[in-house]
């Protein structure tokens, strides 16, 4: 909203500073700045409010040191992020652009389907919560609406440096051309170790005739609702220990920022020889204001948590990551970059398949892990919280600096 009103001012009146509102820098540090204190000041009252309601967390007793201590901290704390991440983007962002939109439907999309599921468990006294059956349904319907933006929605192209403009303009009249630039509608993505780093769905159904092209959306659409469902998930089962979920997203967000940043800017992308997309600088923005809600959550969730997110927040922040990477077209980095998240759901899926086949041939089942997600089977092993959380922290900044740097291997 405020940038309207600045670049009114600006157009109109030219009045002095109104034009830092054209900087996405500029606007980025505002949104940062406002989510912290969104997440800080506010974040204290709505904590307030959750404990007065007795929206308490009810745990399970799993045998963990410390682990009673923690019944009847309020939980849903995901408003908290929720809230200090869509204020600034709605006061500081070109609410117009494509990517915008595309995160505000999913930060709504998925807080409402977390916030379902924390609602049964609180006020329905079902400790179960939304059958995940639907919770599933929720993030397939998010998957089929941001695979069928990405490749339908005609802002939403990649730019290209060629050779020859007029050349290209011929064999396509339709593409618009810029010098030495030509936009295109293709499913490009980035992926390390290979020339250029670039890969195109549409290579994977190329058997399909001469227009095989057309029908790359059967292949690019289940492969995004297969990274939101598994990246969501992934975030929900780190959300176990005090400040693992918050941190690790702070570092992700960061680094989807740089991304966004300069996967935006001509002239950068250009410089360091990486894929520019039109109009994903705007998601800096609505990025950095996402990072400044997830560290002012951190004040009040570090270990002694005085608030738990709940699945209105760990189901929020997975999609919202989840989205980021593919519209910068990173999500064949996820692995690596989302290694936290990874490391988490194989742990459940090889502790639940590993016992599973032990019993069936055995007749006993057997474990791998101490107990899954990994971090219990730290905490079984006698590390404490904050000292898991930390450890965590480093490596997830680890994979960062990895996922960055595989930008320019080749």
């Amino acid at each position: 909203m405020l940038y309207y009103l600045f670049e009114y001012l600006d157009k109109t009146y030219d009045l002095p500073g109104t034009g830092l509102f054209n900087f996405i820098t500029f606007r980025a540090a505002l949104a940062v700045i406002s989510s912290l204190f969104i997440a800080t000041v506010y974040g204290k009252k709505i904590i307030a409010y959750l404990r007065k309601k007795q929206i308490g967390e009810s745990v399970r007793d799993l045998g963990l040191e410390g682990q009673n201590e923690k019944v009847g901290t309020p939980t849903m704390g995901g408003i908290i992020i929720i809230l200090a991440t869509l204020v600034p983007v709605l006061l500081f962002a070109k609410l117009e652009n494509i990517y915008v939109i595309l995160l505000i439907v999913t930060t709504l999309w998925m807080g409402v389907i977390g916030f379902i599921d924390d609602y049964i468990k609180k006020f329905k006294n079902d400790k179960e919560g939304l059958p995940g059956k639907f919770k599933v349904i929720g993030q397939v319907g998010l998957g089929l609406f941001v695979g069928a933006t990405m490749f339908f929605h005609p802002d939403i192209v990649v730019q290209r440096k060629i050779d020859n403009p007029v050349a290209q303009t011929e064999i396509n009249s339709n593409t618009p051309t810029t010098e030495h630039y030509v936009r295109d509608k293709s499913m490009l993505t980035t992926i390390p170790f290979v020339k250029a780093n670039e890969f195109n769905y549409s290579e994977l159904i190329s058997w399909a005739g001469e227009n095989y092209k057309s029908y790359v959306w059967l292949i690019f659409i289940p492969i995004v609702i297969f990274i939101i469902t598994a990246v969501s998930n992934g975030a929900n089962l780190t959300d176990g220990i005090d400040g693992l979920a918050a941190g690790t997203s702070a570092i992700i967000g960061i680094t989807l920022a740089l991304f966004a940043w300069v996967s935006g800017n001509v002239i950068f992308s250009d410089y360091l020889n990486i894929m520019y997309i039109p109009n994903t600088g705007e998601m800096t923005i609505f990025i950095m204001a996402f990072v400044g809600a997830l560290i002012g959550f951190l004040w009040y969730n570090a270990y002694p948590a005085q608030v738990f997110m709940g699945d209105t927040g760990s189901l929020t922040i997975g999609g919202i990551i989840a989205v980021i990477a593919i519209a910068v077209r990173k999500e064949l980095l996820i692995p690596i970059l989302c290694g936290i998240f990874l490391m988490e759901n194989l742990s459940v899926v090889l502790q639940v398949g590993w016992f599973k086949y032990t019993k069936k041939k055995f007749g006993e089942g057997r474990r791998i892990f101490r107990m899954s997600p990994l971090h219990h089977h730290y905490q079984i092993k006698g590390f404490h919280e904050s000292k898991i959380v930390t450890r965590f922290w480093i490596v997830g900044i680890f994979l960062a600096v990895i996922t960055i740097v595989t930008l320019k291997i080749r």
